[in-house]
């Protein structure tokens, strides 16, 4: 940030401005930088889009994924048998657990 203080004041001062004006333009452009800045941050803050929050939606849904091929290759390999009482130990599993929660 100094660096960039003290190339907008040579730059301001290339452009013909006297050495109070160079200061505070080099000096409103940074802090106009800094606000823009902080304004995007808050933005991405509110909407969610943090990069820690992106990382951790791509990872769920490729382990969603994952696991789904792997699930689903897994019950292809069963025999028909195999896959009918699977599916209705699933239902009943159902069936108990609405049961259960009806008051």
């Amino acid at each position: 940030m100094l660096l960039l203080g003290g190339l907008g004041y040579f730059g301001f001062r290339v452009f013909g401005l006297d050495s109070a004006s160079a200061g505070i333009a080099a000096e409103a452009v940074l802090i106009f930088g800094v606000f823009i800045w902080v304004g995007s941050y808050l933005l991405r803050v509110i909407t969610g889009n943090m990069t820690f929050n992106e990382q951790r939606k791509r990872y769920l849904k490729i382990y969603e994924d994952k696991t789904t091929q792997e699930l689903q290759s897994r019950f292809n390999e069963m025999s028909d048998e195999e896959q009918i009482r699977l599916i209705q130990e699933i239902a009943n599993e159902k069936e108990l657990l609405s049961d259960s929660q009806d008051p």
